[in-house]
């Protein structure tokens, strides 16, 4: 597994292959998904040295795509919390 260093993860960085953490065992990102604010954050929070992975660096997501994925991604959270209101009423 190649190393990579947890400092050049940015928000929408991507690899061909799942990226897991630095015990090589547990899973920080997904093939081909773009890195979040929250891997981000965790990333700093529990300081990450390094994580693993078989892939490499993807060039990142075309605009369009990646803007609709993060619209849905907000409806989807938009409707749970107002299920969870619903609940609570």
């Amino acid at each position: 597994m190649n190393k990579i260093d947890s400092s050049v993860i940015h928000i929408g960085t991507r690899f061909s292959a799942d990226v897991y953490f630095d015990d090589g065992i547990n899973m920080f990102l997904g093939a081909n998904k773009p890195a979040k604010n929250y891997h981000i954050a965790c990333i700093k929070r529990w300081a990450v040295p390094y994580l693993l992975t078989n892939g490499k660096e993807l060039p990142p997501e075309p605009k369009a795509q990646s803007d609709n994925q993060d619209s849905e991604q907000l409806e989807e959270l938009e409707e749970l919390e107002e299920l969870e209101e619903l609940e609570e009423a």
